[in-house]
């Protein structure tokens, strides 16, 4: 696991042990941000359910201003600290060791907006459903925002052509896929 371009290419990335956490494949990484190039830099990320942080230091390292990644899995919290640390990406990160939903209304609650945001929820929970219908509803999206969404294939996203959003592209890998959704609040 590395970080595939931008200012800290090919650094190695430390992951949590154990099979809690899914890390995105280089591979599955640098397709998603040559998916995004053209929103990334100067832009404002968060990154739900970090694991060990590779997506939000990968958007750091390709040009986005600041990252917020959240994570509440303890282990996986001291990786994304000791990752951010030796990629020197302190001063434009923030750790929020909590749940999601805790974490999203702290944000609101202190006036953040997001230009991107990630996230890549356990797989076969129903967590997206929840938290993307919070998001539009909340004051961490504006118009343009873009929400990527993590999920296995085999769980039914249809539902996410109801939302009060534009799904833009759906991008299937081998065993997952990613659902880029445009805000247009």
């Amino acid at each position: 696991m590395r970080v595939v371009a931008g200012s800290v290419r090919g650094f190695q990335l430390v992951v949590p042990s154990g099979k809690k956490t899914r890390p995105t494949s280089n591979r599955i990484k640098e397709t998603l941000f040559n998916i995004l190039q053209w929103d990334i830099a100067g832009s404002c990320f968060l990154d739900l359910f970090s694991g060990s942080g590779g997506i939000a230091i990968e958007a750091l390292s390709r040009g986005a201003k600041e990252a917020v990644l959240v994570e509440q899995d303890r282990e996986a919290v001291r990786c994304i600290k000791e990752n951010i640390k030796h990629t020197r990406m302190e001063d434009s990160s923030r750790v929020m060791a909590m749940d999601v939903m805790q974490a999203l209304r702290r944000l609101e609650q202190s006036g953040q907006v997001f230009d991107i945001i990630f996230m890549d929820p356990p797989y076969h929970k129903n967590l997206e459903e929840k938290i993307i219908s919070y998001l539009l509803r909340s004051s961490l999206v504006k118009q343009e925002s873009l929400i990527i969404v993590e999920t296995a294939l085999d769980t039914d996203v249809t539902y996410m052509q109801d939302f009060d959003c534009t799904v833009e592209r759906i991008k299937e890998y081998k065993s997952n896929r990613h659902v880029f959704l445009r805000v247009e609040k």
